[in-house]
């Protein structure tokens, strides 16, 4: 493969990375879905991760494990909005666990605790569900943009059972 074809491929990879990222959104935010909407859901956020994954791999310049931490919050919110614990929860442990390895901050870590708190909450885990919010509100109010720290807040607001 040429140096020419192989950014082909990875500007390929990036352009599906964020479409699906974007597809995945569209429809977690649809009120009413149908079950093969539900599917294609699960499918855009995980192929969205995939192809985050090769970006990242390959070094693509303004990708990083970042990319990678979002995906798999994304795809832990994904299997949460359906009901689905035991995929959530490990998502949501592997979004924590790249914020960790690579000292990522400020609100991916925060978000990766609120993954945790809503994943536990979906399999009725109430002590865990607890301290991840607890943990998440510590880091929410570390997060230096107050725009950010607003929204994330809002959101772990809405973690069931939130105190």
């Amino acid at each position: 493969m040429t140096e020419e074809d192989e950014f082909d491929e990875l500007l390929g990879h990036k352009r599906f990375a964020v479409g699906l990222f974007n597809k995945t959104w569209e429809l977690m935010d649809k009120k009413d879905r149908t079950r093969a909407e539900d599917d294609t859901m699960i499918h855009s956020a995980h192929a969205s991760r995939f192809h985050w994954g090769e970006v990242v791999a390959a070094g693509v310049p303004n990708t990083g494990p970042e990319n990678l931490e979002r995906g798999d919050w994304q795809i832990s919110r994904v299997y949460t909005v359906l009901g689905k614990a035991e995929p959530a929860i490990y998502h949501a442990e592997r979004c924590l666990a790249i914020c960790e390895e690579n000292n990522i901050g400020d609100w991916d870590i925060a978000f990766a605790y609120e993954a945790l708190a809503r994943a536990h909450a979906v399999a009725g885990n109430t002590a865990e569900a607890d301290k991840y919010i607890r943990l998440g509100k510590e880091a929410g109010e570390r997060i230096k943009e107050k725009g950010d720290m607003d929204y994330f807040l809002s959101e772990l607001e809405t973690v069931p059972g939130y105190k």
